[in-house]
């Protein structure tokens, strides 16, 4: 270690009241970041670093003794893990000269909001003792257990305009589909991005959906390209941000680090020519229920840009818990709990809905009756679990051959299903049905259908599916009496 450097650096951050350390910041030959270290610490740091990683989950198992002999001259990493976007803002105080304030959610990993404050530094008559790869800053820091709106005074003027914009959008009295989408449309061109969207997340039903996206040009659809993505995606950005209150990458090297932690992810983002991307939690209760997620903007305005991203999340966090709380209330009283497939009370709406639409504008449609054979036998025998098992494997063999088609649990053993096929495409699933569910010890359903061409009276249709149904019902009972009800 540079001895004399290393005094007047010592010397001066033992001024400050505050945790304050000098960084050293290597840059590689290819102009990246490369290591950064501990150059020197005051007191106040060294023992706010113990406390903090000592507190972390599998956190520091050497005395604060040890720690203090060895913590100046480590790389940061030694205590934390390796952050991308922190490791962006001390290369550019470092190297860039660039003073930083911000302001961000770290209570993920610490508990705490921290307030950054970071500016290059130099060592007067030093220049003999100066690597040319090496360049200093100066980090310092506060913590709060709670946001302290006070500390976004240090906002820069058309950030706070815009976020307030932006908040003002959210809360006006327009449809939410089109205030997030004003929302997302202004800030994909205040980042100067490709792309941005907004994902809702349901991890209890392993599902996920873009609900908000806004493409330069429209030369894509988001949706679209999320349509072909498995849960297992998305799934992994949680993981990912459990350490950290977002994930930016800016450039290739940012790429590799996240492509050994979430492989299958980051091959998606090269396959779709993403080279820069900020992905930030929604977390409402401690629970993530979406993402904000944007993609190639301008690396050279990262920090104004992660600053804008933050605070305009924060906001969209509570707009959109709220959108995925109503949306669950539909989910739970349209969808039958077992199955998956929509309940009885979905299905009387619909109908109704459905059969006043048919008498205006007739046009032709199909009503299939199923209903479970054998179910009573399976529940004595097997038990209400094993009868519940059944119920499952029914619904799954009907969503997966009725894809496109409307499937409602009517009753306990009974399953309707509306559908707008042709007559020969229609008959074609019933063929595969009965197929599939001809097995008089498991899944054999009972099934009865009927097309209407150009009446229009869903209503009957589905009384003459009905009767069809029960007639193939005992059709089987004859064949299997010892399993009738």
């Amino acid at each position: 270690m540079s001895s004399q450097m290393y005094n007047i650096f010592k010397s001066s951050l033992n001024t400050f009241t505050m945790p304050a350390t000098v960084m050293s910041v290597r840059k590689n030959p290819d102009g990246t970041c490369g290591e950064i270290r501990f150059f020197a610490i005051n007191e106040i740091f060294k023992k706010s670093s113990y406390d903090l990683f000592s507190k972390m989950e599998g956190g520091s198992s050497v005395s604060y003794e040890e720690f203090d002999k060895h913590i100046e001259g480590q790389l940061y990493t030694a205590h934390i893990p390796k952050e991308p976007k922190f490791e962006a803002i001390v290369f550019d105080a470092a190297w860039n000269g660039k003073h930083i304030h911000t302001y961000v959610d770290t209570t993920k990993m610490y508990g705490y909001w921290t307030e950054d404050i970071l500016f290059p530094v130099v060592a007067p008559g030093c220049e003999d003792e100066e690597e040319p790869d090496v360049k200093y800053c100066q980090f310092m820091y506060t913590l709060n257990r709670e946001m302290d709106t006070g500390k976004f005074a240090s906002v820069s003027p058309d950030i706070s305009s815009f976020v307030i914009k932006s908040c003002l959008e959210l809360r006006n009295e327009n449809d939410f589909s089109d205030s997030i989408n004003t929302v997302i449309k202004d800030l994909r061109e205040y980042t100067d991005s490709y792309a941005a969207a907004i994902l809702t997340v349901l991890s209890d039903q392993q599902k996920f959906d873009v609900i908000s996206e806004s493409v330069r040009n429209d030369e894509i659809c988001i949706k679209d390209i999320f349509t072909h993505f498995p849960y297992e995606i998305v799934d992994s950005w949680e993981k990912l941000c459990r350490e950290t209150d977002s994930i930016i990458i800016k450039d290739e090297a940012d790429m590799a680090h996240y492509e050994k932690l979430a492989e299958p992810w980051v091959k998606t983002l090269r396959e779709n020519d993403v080279k820069s991307l900020c992905l930030f939690p929604l977390t409402h209760n401690g629970v993530i229920t979406g993402y904000l997620y944007i993609t190639n903007f301008d690396v050279s305005n990262m920090e104004r840009i992660k600053q804008t991203i933050e605070l305009v999340s924060f906001f969209l966090t509570a707009e959109v818990a709220n959108h995925t709380f109503l949306e669950r209330l539909e989910y739970l009283s349209n969808v039958d709990m077992l199955t998956g497939v929509f309940n009885r009370n979905c299905m009387n709406v619909n109908v109704d809905e459905l059969a006043i639409k048919l008498e205006i504008f007739p046009q032709p449609f199909n009503v299939a009756f199923c209903d479970l054979n054998g179910l009573k036998s399976i529940n004595d025998n097997g038990g209400h679990d094993q009868g519940d098992k059944l119920l499952v494997y029914a619904a799954d063999v009907l969503k997966e051959i009725f894809p496109d088609d409307k499937i409602y649990r009517a009753g306990g053993d009974e399953f309707t299903i509306i559908s707008f096929d042709s007559k020969p495409q229609f008959e074609e699933k019933i063929r595969i049905l009965r197929e599939r569910a001809s097995d008089p010890e498991w899944l054999y359903f009972a099934i009865g259908y009927y097309h209407d061409e150009s009446d229009g009276q869903l209503r009957l249709a589905m009384r003459y599916a009905d009767e069809e149904m029960y007639k193939d019902k005992d059709k089987f009972y004859e064949k299997y009496p010892d399993k009738r009800r």
